[in-house]
């Protein structure tokens, strides 16, 4: 005979059903169509040469990575190729900046020696205020280089502030939920692209 659900284990197929509820929640509510206005932005820095630059913190720093290598080597995109750099992939710039400088200004720093008019910068938050980021934002618009914002929560500032918002509504301090969209918005944009470029 099967053992009896243990009250620990009952607690964790709770837990896992309202994830699982509140995830398709997000995926039914949120508009892929907002995604196009993020594509055509890439398409458009690829033609004129410009750099894609990505930042965000934490798990959102490991989508950023993740955005690059699906989108600048994933879509084996060439000739020209779209050229896009992760910020917080310079752990040494990081972590010199963070303790040197101070934490605020860990993306804005490179940007400054990094970022020229006419490329792009996006930004990933769940929560949408992060000061290192609301910082990148205002040093990219002081270079007249847009930014994209990709929130989750309720957008917090970066989805005002930005040129161009794509917001996933969640509950605030769903981390889980937003993160898991904002790569799902990765893996849209990958596969938007390619059908974009290697068409016929």
């Amino acid at each position: 005979m099967p053992h009896p659900m243990t009250a620990s284990l009952r607690r964790a197929k709770v837990a896992a059903d309202s994830y699982k509820v509140r995830l398709l929640s997000a995926v039914e509510d949120f508009d892929f169509q907002a995604v196009s206005s993020l594509v055509e932005i890439l398409l458009s820095a690829r033609e004129r040469g410009a750099t894609v630059f990505i930042a965000g913190n934490g798990g959102s720093a490991s989508t950023a990575s993740h955005y690059v290598v699906d989108w600048m080597l994933g879509t084996e995109i060439s000739d020209p190729p779209l050229r896009v750099v992760a910020l917080t992939d310079n752990v040494p710039g990081l972590t010199a900046t963070g303790n040197d400088v101070e934490f605020s200004e860990i993306f804005s720093r490179q940007l400054r020696s990094l970022g020229k008019p006419g490329d792009v910068l996006i930004v990933v938050s769940a929560s949408g205020n992060s000061p290192n980021l609301l910082a990148a934002l205002h040093e990219a618009q002081s270079r007249t280089i847009s930014v994209v914002a990709i929130t989750g929560f309720d957008g917090g500032k970066l989805k005002d502030l930005a040129d161009v918002s794509v917001h996933v509504s969640t509950q605030l301090g769903d981390y889980g939920v937003a993160e898991d969209i904002h790569l799902v918005i990765g893996h849209v944009v990958k596969e938007a692209l390619m059908a974009a470029v290697h068409r016929g």
